[in-house]
């Protein structure tokens, strides 16, 4: 969801997004509003998922996810940090598929390396944040995918996000499949679509019928397959489409292969 796009309705819906954030403990208490009970299945066409079946998922305080990239780095989208610099102000929660579970891991970030060349005719929607301890040993990592080998097929989106277009963000972390489209179908998409960065971003969704998508809040978080030899790899980020699971109208992410090399020169002088 990034400012071209989607970040236009996270701005219209901020109030919102902070009060959810803030009953399930990502916002500061001055800001709560009272506390409803989450929907408990579906959100943009998704179904709950499983404590530790990704357990490598990040939450951030700001309303992103992320997911965790080595032991004190998580990377996340560009849209979702304002610069480049010295930052302790986000907290990433790790660990748990329920926010307000008494098991989450939370550490505060030292660190934000925002890419140089987002919101630019390069593109490159990703930043990593550094934490200010490493995240347990047992959690594991979720390797970048390095080639285009994985960029098709189908994928697996997953987060904490609004179950409907300008919703409220949820309690429970939530999983969906989306199948990739063609660059050219993204383009035929029209409207923002057609401005689309082919070496850049990677388009997924259900064309025909809408109904699966993420949503406002789970932007940065990834999207992933399994490669060849069955281990998850991450070939997305999330970034951007219009609105949330409309028909004809599929998610951009991040074409993580593009920038796989960027992100681990950056990630090695943190």
């Amino acid at each position: 969801m990034s400012n071209r796009k989607w970040f236009g309705l996270l701005k219209n819906t901020a109030i919102a997004v902070t009060a959810a954030a803030t009953m399930f403990g990502l916002a500061s208490p001055a800001l709560a509003s009272p506390a409803s009970e989450p929907p408990q299945t579906n959100v943009v066409g998704g179904t709950r998922a499983a404590q530790g079946e990704f357990p490598w998922m990040v939450r951030l305080s700001m309303g992103c996810g992320a997911a965790l990239y080595s032991r004190q780095i998580v990377v996340t989208a560009a849209h979702c940090v304002s610069r480049t610099g010295a930052n302790t102000s986000i907290t990433a929660t790790f660990g748990v598929v329920d926010l307000q579970s008494s098991a989450a891991v939370k550490i505060k970030s030292t660190y934000v390396h925002r890419s140089p060349t987002y919101d630019t005719a390069t593109g490159g929607d990703w930043a990593l944040i550094k934490l200010a301890s490493p995240a347990p040993a047992s959690i594991p990592l979720l390797p970048l995918a390095e080639t285009k080998a994985y960029d098709n097929g189908t994928f697996d989106i997953i987060g904490w996000g609004a179950a409907s277009e300008g919703g409220a963000q949820q309690r429970y972390l939530l999983k969906a499949k989306v199948n990739f489209v063609t660059d050219a179908t993204c383009k035929a998409a029209g409207g923002s679509y057609a401005d689309l960065i082919a070496n850049a971003e990677i388009c997924a969704g259900n064309i025909p019928n809408g109904g699966i998508d993420t949503c406002q809040g789970d932007s940065g978080g990834p999207m992933f397959r399994k490669d060849n030899a069955g281990a998850w790899v991450q070939v997305g980020i999330v970034s951007w489409g219009e609105g949330c699971a409309r028909k004809g109208k599929p998610g951009v992410y991040t074409e993580v292969s593009t920038f796989a090399a960027a992100i681990k020169a950056a990630a090695a002088k943190l």
